[in-house]
């Protein structure tokens, strides 16, 4: 089912859209090369309320819903999926994760500077063997009095680098399994937290993603998010909302491959004619911007559940794997469309390509999305 967006929607949307292509587009080839953080870009996107959009306003947010949320995603997306993966872990998994777990202490110190873009946040989950399957982490954090002293490496930590604030899962009851798991906050100075290195991607270039080390690192009990052994259950809750920004960048990125195909057949000649005028690539197009559309009605769908307060895991996971999938389809045809000048840097399809290329592996692969599929499909209660 279509949805109508309301006018406040449709206000986000044009508002994002002028400072995306205004403002965020204009070096993203620049900061793709040089892997530069955009860190006054995301000052300025927390002045327009983008870095805590679902932050209710007494806590320094926007109070929009996730329909407005997909819409201004989608758009900075279109820009630089760069700027726009940074966007969705702050709103989808950091600011979501204090908001519906944190105690009121926690809500009121961390999430405004969050929300108004003056800090950065980061999930620190994945380990070096645990990633589809996060039971299997081995970070651990061991109650000291009033602290726990967690030990343990993240990887491909979105953010590690530039982050003020990182949750961090560790276990606390290997026994217990997932439900051993505990999530912490720590901020950045903590002692006993360490930066690794920079991984060099091929995509995604200008948002860093390092380990996350912990080395006997203390953080006090009161800076425990949710109870103990609640861990699990925060993470996939903040997931569910992540899968839906994945799919919002797949359809900016997917959008904007498209127009870049659009506007290269129209002005490319060959054979005497405009190659949009070639039968077989105009049906390339007309497959493009239907699996677009197609995408975005699944983000719509996930989106607007979401908003009613239903269970939207499944519609999360489908959005995201159909969204994910279909990018990378759409920006290897845009690719071809261009032939030998979309193999190089001079032509933005080149970046889309490899931007688009993580989109189906992050947060969950398009595998471990169907099993939550498939899980609910067959009612089958059972922790994937």
């Amino acid at each position: 089912m279509s949805i109508k967006l309301t006018d406040e929607q449709l206000m986000i949307q044009s508002m994002v859209r002028d400072f995306a292509r205004d403002v965020v587009a204009a070096e993203a080839m620049q900061r793709d090369k040089t892997k530069t953080f955009p860190a006054d870009i995301l000052q300025a996107m927390g002045e327009l309320g983008l870095m805590g959009m679902m932050v209710p306003p007494e806590f320094g947010g926007s109070g929009a819903d996730t329909v407005s949320y997909v819409l201004a995603l989608s758009e900075i997306a279109y820009a630089c999926a760069s700027t726009a993966v940074v966007m969705s872990v702050q709103n989808s998994i950091v600011c979501e994760s204090l908001l519906n777990f944190g105690t009121d202490e926690q809500k009121q110190r961390l999430l405004p500077p969050l929300a108004r873009g003056q800090a950065i946040g980061a999930f620190a989950l994945t380990e070096p063997n645990a990633g589809s399957d996060p039971v299997r982490q081995s970070a651990k954090a061991v109650r000291d009095g009033d602290h726990y002293v967690i030990n343990g490496t993240k990887r491909f930590i979105t953010s590690g680098k530039n982050a003020d604030t990182v949750i961090v899962t560790a276990k606390t009851d290997d026994a217990a399994r997932h439900k051993g798991i505990s999530a912490f906050v720590v901020g950045k100075d903590n002692p006993g937290l360490i930066v690794g290195p920079e991984e060099d991607k091929m995509g995604l270039r200008a948002s860093d993603t390092t380990d996350l080390i912990f080395e006997d690192c203390r953080v006090p009990a009161a800076d425990r998010l949710g109870d103990e052994g609640a861990g699990f259950k925060i993470s996939m809750q903040g997931l569910d909302g992540g899968r839906i920004g994945i799919a919002a960048q797949s359809i900016g990125v997917a959008q904007a491959a498209l127009d870049a195909a659009v506007t290269y057949a129209k002005a490319r000649e060959q054979f005497g004619q405009a190659i949009s005028k070639f039968q077989g690539l105009r049906w390339m197009l007309a497959d493009m911007v239907t699996q677009i559309e197609a995408s975005r009605q699944l983000t719509f769908s996930a989106a607007a559940m979401k908003d009613r307060g239903e269970n939207y895991s499944m519609q999360a996971s489908m959005a995201k794997l159909f969204a994910s999938e279909m990018v990378n389809r759409i920006t290897a045809t845009a690719l071809q469309i261009h032939g030998g000048y979309g193999f190089t840097k001079e032509y933005p399809v080149e970046r889309f390509y490899r931007d688009a290329r993580v989109f189906t592996i992050y947060e969950g692969t398009s595998e471990i999305q169907r099993v939550v599929i498939s899980n609910h499909l067959l009612n089958d209660k059972r922790v994937p």
